[in-house]
């Protein structure tokens, strides 16, 4: 589930309203600054709404790994040369394996301590940081379906992996849900931010459902000004509700316990979707967000 932040991406975009500052501690690869108050930078977020109602040791542990996604997150996105971007973030592989040597810089010093304490994985990490180079590395415009799911996967899908751990699931039900609901946070992202990321050049609509209505695959203003784009977006929104509905079916078998936070998470993203469907995808596309009156009902519904 991408605890995503900004981009169409780490549903953490969706999940928090942190400014790069907030996460400086963390992102800062050479000072030892003290660690962020990530809860003071996210209240009123969905993120830190489903994140609120955990257990003291989750709830730290979540904004913990929130703090590494903003920062990985925030490098990708950033404006430093694209060798500089990898350089950062191959820096970040280095803490990360200090973190699993037991020698962590001071401002990671938390992290390392639920890294052992809930027994996360590197490989989850890594991934996470080899989604955000795909960001660096060059402007994905319309990549094919298999690349598509890989940054997925990366982005969003390792995080819920992470996540679920700290939730306490067993690890297949864990990795499932992981998988499906984290792609389906990262689609309804993708649909929501499309402008958003035409702007900065990126394009994360699969090229051959872009082929399939007869749509430019290289030119960026004529992908998003296109007539046709709605049909893909459908399709796309579809494939979105299909993992909703099999994140559904792997929580309803779960502890309820154990689910609060993905269920409050899938409520609010599957709002962001319902409403952009509503609204539709034809030009103009003006942005939507969740009114906090329907982001707290929802937590009422799984708070207890």
């Amino acid at each position: 589930m991408k605890l995503h932040v900004r981009r169409p991406h780490l549903t953490l975009a969706a999940l928090g309203g942190a400014t790069a500052e907030s996460v400086l501690a963390v992102s800062n690869l050479i000072a030892d600054d003290p660690a962020p108050d990530v809860a003071k930078v996210t209240s009123g977020s969905s993120f830190y709404l489903a994140m609120r109602i955990l257990p003291a040791a989750q709830r730290d542990a979540m904004y913990q790994v929130y703090a590494f996604c903003r920062a990985v997150d925030d490098i990708a996105d950033g404006t430093l040369p694209r060798g500089e971007r990898a350089a950062a973030l191959e820096q970040w592989r280095a803490d990360i394996d200090d973190c699993y040597a037991g020698k962590p810089r001071r401002s990671l010093a938390a992290l390392t301590q639920h890294i052992e304490g809930f027994h996360l994985s590197r490989d989850d990490f890594i991934a996470v940081i080899d989604g955000m180079a795909m960001d660096a590395a060059e402007d994905i415009v319309a990549p094919d379906e298999a690349t598509l799911d890989l940054y997925c996967d990366r982005v969003a899908s390792a995080v819920g992996r992470l996540s679920v751990r700290i939730f306490g699931m067993h690890e297949d039900a864990g990795r499932r849900l992981a998988h499906h609901l984290g792609r389906a946070l990262q689609l309804t992202n993708i649909l929501r931010d499309i402008d958003e990321d035409a702007g900065i050049g990126r394009v994360y609509l699969p090229r051959e459902l872009l082929s399939r209505e007869g749509i430019s695959t290289t030119d960026i203003t004529s992908i998003v000004n296109d007539a046709r784009l709605p049909r893909v977006c459908l399709t796309l929104a579809d494939r979105a509700r299909s993992h909703y509905a099999q994140s559904d079916a792997i929580m309803a078998t779960a502890p309820r316990a154990q689910v609060r936070a993905p269920r409050i998470m899938s409520g609010a993203y599957r709002c962001v979707l319902e409403a952009n469907l509503k609204r539709g995808f034809d030009l103009p596309r003006n942005h939507i967000r969740t009114p906090r009156s329907r982001l707290l009902w929802i937590v009422a519904r799984h708070i207890f």
